[in-house]
């Protein structure tokens, strides 16, 4: 087999540099990791600091004197963290347990009444449209799908949205940063502004972007942009942040107020304790687990280096994405003139969940399905090698050239004379 993309000229420093942020990251010798765009791999150092946390908590109980101040503390740190990634001031973060539940907690602000309408694209994840669908249901909301394509045209995603604007009543416009489906980056910018010029809020979902790309939230002046701990960013599940605006986070009234956020004062229950973004704040943090986010936020972009990360992750992607377009009975679906860290594509005569399959199976590659397109996303990071994404493409170029039927089957492996498929 030939592999044909390669490092760059003078890259031993670089390799080393991978090798050595590799041995950080134990899941990366277990297969080739290429599904970050779920769940990213948790740094060592990382998992270290949960244990040593956990411990703690085992050991002295969870109801200590200084337990409230101990949470504080991992609170601010992790927002301190998530905003040097995210390019904004700590004071504009709000942690939250989900991108969902960030999303629902923008949606939440907006005082709804029946027949406006909120918009977002054709192309959204399942977590996004749940909490519009609530907001129909509750509210009598009409909820409108902009038909963007693919997401690579610019000027047809601005046009679809246009449109609908046009229409009147739109309160809310929510959709991706990046697409969970095709991997194409939208205008989020132009976005905002169009959409602001009709009256409505916006909010991003950064699932697929922060961490992955250069993010720089207040350049965007969304008035909230909610995102995931466990994927680019090398948290645990059950982390993720929402950034709110700074006027919009001393205003808004959030739909949830916990104990973080509020307090009783001057005999009025239920005062606003904070006239920031962690207003948005409920209660139920698991202090490890925002130990673990903090650690892995930082790592990233103190040890890693943000525009290394970036640069390499980049790079790697769009030759993936460049080989598949010339890969004979491959169909690529990403945009790659406009493309972040996933690549998705699809193989004609072969169903997205068989396709995972054999990769997984035959070279122990982790990778996604994605069912409303029948295609399957690879998400690549700074993290994966030229190597593994060679014995990748070589395998997809296998498969294209088969059928189900016709595909060799794996090889043998001998155990003692004996074989096992």
């Amino acid at each position: 087999m030939t592999h044909s993309i390669e490092a760059p000229a003078g890259a031993d420093p670089e390799r080393e540099k991978v090798a050595a942020l590799r041995a950080s990251l134990p899941a990366t010798r277990a297969g080739i990791y290429l599904d970050a765009g779920t769940s990213g791999p948790i740094p060592a150092e990382s998992a270290a600091a949960m244990r040593e946390a956990e411990e703690r908590e085992v050991a002295l109980g969870r109801a200590i004197r200084d337990a409230d101040e101990e949470l504080a503390d991992r609170m601010a740190e992790a927002r301190g963290a998530l905003a040097a990634v995210l390019g904004t001031d700590i004071d504009r973060v709000a942690l939250t347990h989900s991108t969902t539940e960030g999303i629902g907690l923008a949606v939440g602000t907006i005082d709804w009444r029946p027949g406006d309408r909120v918009l977002t694209t054709s192309q959204e994840h399942p977590g996004l449209l749940g909490q519009l669908a609530a907001a129909r249901d509750r509210h009598g909301v009409e909820v409108r799908a902009a038909e963007i394509g693919d997401g690579g045209d610019d000027d047809r995603t601005l046009a679809a949205l246009e449109r609908e604007l046009s229409a009147g009543r739109v309160r809310l416009v929510a959709l991706s940063h990046v697409l969970w489906t095709t991997g194409a980056v939208l205008p989020v910018a132009e976005i905002v502004r169009l959409a602001h010029a009709h009256g409505a809020a916006v909010v991003l979902d950064g699932a697929q972007a922060g961490g992955a790309i250069p993010v720089h939230i207040d350049d965007f002046g969304a008035e909230f942009y909610a995102l995931p701990g466990q994927k680019w960013l090398f948290g645990p599940a059950g982390t993720g942040a929402l950034v709110v605006r700074q006027d919009v986070a001393a205003a808004a009234v959030p739909p949830v107020r916990g104990a973080f956020s509020t307090a009783s004062l001057d005999g009025v229950d239920g005062a606003d304790l904070w006239p920031d973004a962690r207003r948005f704040e409920v209660a139920g943090y698991h202090g490890p687990s925002l130990v673990g986010l903090a650690r892995g936020a930082g790592w990233l972009a103190m040890y890693v280096g943000l525009p290394w990360a970036h640069a390499r992750a980049g790079r790697l992607a769009h030759a993936v994405a460049i080989r598949l377009q010339g890969t004979p009975g491959v169909r690529l679906v990403t945009p790659p003139e406009q493309m972040a860290t996933l690549v998705t594509f699809r193989l004609p005569g072969w169903p997205a969940e068989r396709v995972a399959e054999e990769l997984a199976r035959r070279v122990f590659a982790s990778v996604r399905a994605i069912p409303v397109l029948d295609a399957v996303r690879l998400s690549i990071g700074f993290f994966t090698t030229e190597e593994e994404l060679g014995r990748v493409m070589d395998l997809v170029a296998e498969i294209a050239r088969n059928t189900p039927a016709t595909l060799p089957k794996r090889p043998a492996i001998e155990f003692l004379g004996q074989s096992s498929a």
